[in-house]
């Protein structure tokens, strides 16, 4: 008897005598929000799951080969993450989730010991207050992403609520204005569906209704003036027009609403609030660097890659002197630097391969640069533009690792069964790694969104399994961001199915290759990864031999019709409006929940019980469903998570039975 088969028994059993003391709990709402946890109508107590056991921690040895999965884990947790440099240039503040959660940390721009600013519940977000001397910061509870905003010195001296926590109030942060004395940010109070612009008072929290929005309106960037924000307006998942609201009159002017939708990101306004830099396809197959005149309102474009999106445009300096920005290449970013001034590319500082986040701050020319790449689990390195100087701020440690072992994921691209060229990263185990003679057996891990991408950022579980002989093939299907306009349309409304058929085809031609055994396959993912999993084992059967969807879409039309505020902004171009009956037909047909007689395969489900976006019931359905039929469906429900787990105990407990399941499924062994 596997590890995994004794957890499942002694589980299951626990379950069963928790299952009246978990009733009575379900369907609660919470005090401080009033959100219900476990859905619509609460989580089922009386279903057979698997829990999080509060047991202590093992992570091996250091230098074993393979290393234990809590050790990538515990790599990935130590990952610095969204890095923003102080307007002086003299901090950097990011996240850092180092002691099981997220919090806020600062250290010195040139290197030092970073301290810990935070303690509670985990952050979500948090940017410097003007004056250097501040940060803001949200937290919500336990993953149900209605959030509090907080300010705090930036040496944790002192801390205040801005904006408690509301029932029904889903928050974005937009920017400060008058010279920090306000914060502009988008609510659902009023409705608790639509978001509309607010600004609030930083020094009593009195908030004041500026322009009511329709469905998704997030601000942006204030003006150097204060008298401007923009706004963007979800237009599908990946596009969005674009505006600018007064501030003081809440008059909203049109900048960019073309008849073919686009996506407007990154603006970075002009010190004189004369217009901004931005990354557009307005108009174009990939993102190109435009900039927009407020006087003349119109565009100008800058620069254009060809063939690849412009991403994190950032202008640094007094002046706007210096301008960055990154081209994805497959993925991976490429960092381009300019003089402004003297109107001239310089050389860019040579990093580590990956993915990479850019933040300038104030008139310092100081830039924090956050790396993430297959062998770098988030460092932080600052660029000195007029001493053209690199320093590494925050080295994020390896928890026992060789880096060298890492695996760097190679670029692959195939056809479809229709003449759409796809792309995916493989990930292939070196032949110290390997276990058995031939080919190993691959695991695909789908992104969620659907308007994401696979990039080759530092993933623990792919790194751990490919340690542990298996290949990870990480698809970008159609639909996926990063491979041009046309593509990522390729998979809306009734063209859903196309994407899911695109597994198939991806798996076809890996077993042309040669490379890996298709013949043990598994498929893996979250949310509408965790979607692509239920549809790919229910309308291709006989292609994968193993499943994990975490906490995934099963039934479109409840899916659409209950998500959160941010998701139903934005699903109407993507998937169709519910409210017609129309597509309401559409999904109800084309659910995983009414195909799941289909799955013949065993596939392993989880869901977070606070989840705001996907019911945990649709997840329990599935669960239930499967084992009617006969079919194992190990269930794990997680009491302190939403959409994702957050917490380092959760992540141990849940990735190391993932890992064990996938193990014994691809004919592995024992695993751990």
């Amino acid at each position: 008897m596997t590890a995994l088969h004794t957890l499942l028994t002694t589980t299951a059993a626990l379950a069963m005598l928790t299952a009246a003391a978990a009733a009575q709990e379900t369907g609660q709402q919470d005090e401080d929000t009033g959100y219900t946890p476990g859905g619509q109508s609460g989580y089922d107590a009386a279903l057979v799951a698997i829990e999080p056991e509060d047991t202590a921690v093992r992570v091996g040895l250091a230098g074993e080969d393979p290393a234990d999965i809590a050790r990538y884990i515990l790599a990935s947790n130590g990952a610095a993450a969204g890095a923003q440099i102080s307007p002086d240039g003299s901090q950097v503040a990011f996240r850092w989730s180092i002691t099981g959660e997220p919090q806020l940390w600062v250290a010195p721009a040139e290197g030092g010991q970073p301290v810990r600013l935070t303690y509670g519940n985990g952050i979500t977000f948090f940017s410097w207050a003007p004056d250097g001397q501040s940060l803001i910061y949200g937290a919500d509870n336990d993953g149900n992403e209605q959030e509090a905003f907080y300010l705090i010195a930036a040496d944790g001296s002192s801390e205040r609520v801005i904006l408690p926590a509301e029932a029904g109030a889903f928050r974005v942060f937009g920017d400060f204005a008058g010279g920090g004395e306000r914060i502009v940010y988008a609510s659902t109070a009023r409705t608790g569906l639509d978001f509309d612009i607010y600004t609030a008072d930083v020094g009593t929290g009195a908030a004041s209704l500026v322009y009511e929005g329709r469905f998704g309106n997030y601000p942006g960037e204030v003006s150097p003036d204060g008298r401007l924000v923009t706004v963007s307006q979800s237009r599908g998942e990946d596009s969005n027009d674009l505006y600018l609201l007064n501030l003081e009159t809440g008059e909203r002017t049109t900048v960019s609403a073309p008849e073919r939708r686009a996506a407007h990101e990154g603006v970075e306004w002009f010190d004189d609030s004369s217009g901004f830099l931005l990354a557009t396809n307005r108009e174009r197959e990939y993102a190109a660097l435009m900039e927009y005149d407020i006087e003349a309102g119109s565009f100008e474009l800058v620069e254009a890659e060809e063939g690849h999106d412009i991403e994190n445009v950032t202008l640094c300096g007094a002046n706007d002197r210096w301008l960055a920005f990154t081209t994805n290449e497959d993925g991976f970013s490429v960092l381009h630097l300019r003089d402004r001034r003297r109107d001239r590319a310089l050389e860019a500082p040579e990093l580590p391969a990956g993915v990479y986040s850019l933040h300038c701050s104030g008139d310092s020319d100081a830039m924090a640069i956050t790396v993430s790449g297959y062998a770098t689990p988030g460092s932080v390195f600052v660029w000195d533009f007029a001493g053209r100087e690199l320093h590494q701020t925050f080295a994020a440690p390896m928890a026992g690792l060789d880096p060298d072992r890492l695996v760097r994921p190679e670029s692959v691209r195939m056809t479809a069964r229709d003449g759409v060229e796809l792309q995916g990263l493989l990930y292939l185990p070196d032949e110290s790694s390997r276990q058995g003679e031939g080919a190993p057996p691959v695991v695909f891990f789908v992104h969620g969104g659907p308007t994401a991408q696979s990039r080759p950022n530092f993933d623990a579980v792919v790194q751990y399994h490919v340690d542990r002989g298996v290949a990870v093939f990480e698809p970008n299907v159609r639909g996926s961001t990063g491979f041009g306009h046309t593509y990522v349309t390729l998979d809306d409304r009734e063209n859903r199915l196309h994407s899911i058929r695109d597994l198939v085809d991806m798996l076809e031609a890996l077993r042309e290759d040669g490379r890996v055994d298709a013949d043990r396959a598994a498929v893996v993912g979250g949310s509408y990864g965790g979607y692509a999993v239920n549809a790919v084992l229910a309308n291709y059967p006989g292609n994968f031999i193993a499943g994990a969807s975490l906490y995934g879409v099963a039934d479109w039309v409840t899916a659409l019709e209950v998500a959160s505020p941010a998701l139903r902004a934005s699903d109407r171009i993507e998937y169709g409006d519910i409210t017609e009956e129309r597509w309401q037909e559409f999904y109800r047909e084309n659910s995983p929940i009414r195909q799941a007689e289909h799955i013949d395969v065993p596939v392993l489900y989880s869901h977070g019980v606070n989840d705001p976006r996907i019911d945990i019931a649709e997840t329990e359905t599935m669960v239930r469903t499967l084992r009617e039929n006969g079919v194992e469906a190990v269930y794990v429900r997680i009491p302190d998570e939403g959409h994702g787990w957050r917490k380092l105990s959760n992540q141990l407990f849940y990735y190391r039975l993932q890992a064990e399941f996938l193990e014994e499924k691809l004919g592995l062994g024992e695993g751990e």
